[in-house]
């Protein structure tokens, strides 16, 4: 096993492109660790991006902010600009893990681990965020929900990295929210999750609007008819009932220890339900 720890994001792509064994990226490393200790994987090469100084940077651009790939939960938290733009964003960051956690993990790696319980993946779905994407045939900009493909599966290439995410500007009068059920009061993973954003217009009514839902399928789902349900009515009971059916009629979980298919379905739609108030009443509106 050879470990490498590049300075520029040029080098980074040049060593994963040349490595014909299994590659591993190392942002916070609180995944890769510990599939190393349980010996689930065992990479050729693991290429730490920590030195990247790129990496961890948090830019405002065009009225949203860009979040280099190596940039911590803990750090996403604090930053006052992202918190005030994206609150449901920032609300999914400082759950994953414990406080010891955050300060490694990073909201890149935890949507490239590709989890269907990822929280990062439904807040950033839910936001409408974009991966940048280095790779030896240059650089591409994907939507966040084209990250995750199955359990385990993300759709980078060989040679490939996550650069950055972007969370881009929004209009006045929008709000966004994340909510998760979990066993425990904290650190666990989500039995289901739900991530919300929505704009409203001058009457309160909603204009535009994103669901997405997580531990409920393979993948994190958009859920574009939960989010038509919301446009143009002022979130009264009968439509949050229309976003809920909406929410349970995408949902294909499993069952296991942690809930049974009936439960997570039942619990997705409650989730969205809340979590789209919330956003209504960050918008400005009447809860």
């Amino acid at each position: 096993m050879r470990y490498e720890a590049p300075r520029k994001l040029k080098r980074a792509v040049a060593l994963l492109s040349a490595e014909s064994g299994v590659a591993r990226v190392l942002a916070g490393g609180t995944d890769l660790l510990v599939q190393l200790r349980s010996e689930r994987i065992e990479p050729d090469l693991i290429l730490d991006i920590k030195r990247i100084e790129s990496m961890h940077a948090i830019a405002a651009e065009r009225g949203g902010y860009r979040i280099g790939a190596a940039v911590s939960c803990a750090a996403l938290g604090e930053h006052a600009g992202v918190k005030q733009l994206w609150p449901g964003v920032v609300e999914a960051a400082t759950l994953i893990g414990s406080t010891q956690v955050q300060g490694r993990a990073t909201m890149a790696g935890n949507l490239c681990n590709a989890s269907p319980a990822a929280d990062a993946a439904p807040a950033l779905i839910a936001a409408g965020a974009t991966v940048a994407i280095a790779g030896p045939g240059g650089r591409r900009e994907v939507p966040a929900e084209a990250i995750c493909l199955a359990p385990g599966r993300n759709a980078l290439e060989k040679g490939e990295i996550v650069e950055s995410l972007y969370l881009p500007a929004r209009p006045e009068r929008s709000g966004d929210a994340y909510l998760r059920l979990i066993p425990r009061s904290e650190m666990d993973i989500a039995v289901v999750s739900a991530g919300v954003s929505l704009s409203l217009d001058a009457a309160g009514r909603c204009s535009a609007a994103r669901v997405a839902l997580g531990a409920v399928a393979p993948r994190p789902l958009r859920v574009e008819a939960a989010a038509a349900a919301l446009i143009g009515s002022d979130l009264d009971e009968a439509v949050l009932a229309v976003l809920a059916a909406a929410c349970a009629a995408a949902c294909d979980p499993i069952d296991d220890k942690r809930g049974t298919v009936e439960y997570r379905t039942e619990v997705a739609g409650v989730l969205a339900k809340r979590a789209a108030v919330i956003a209504q009443t960050r918008a400005g509106g009447a809860a």
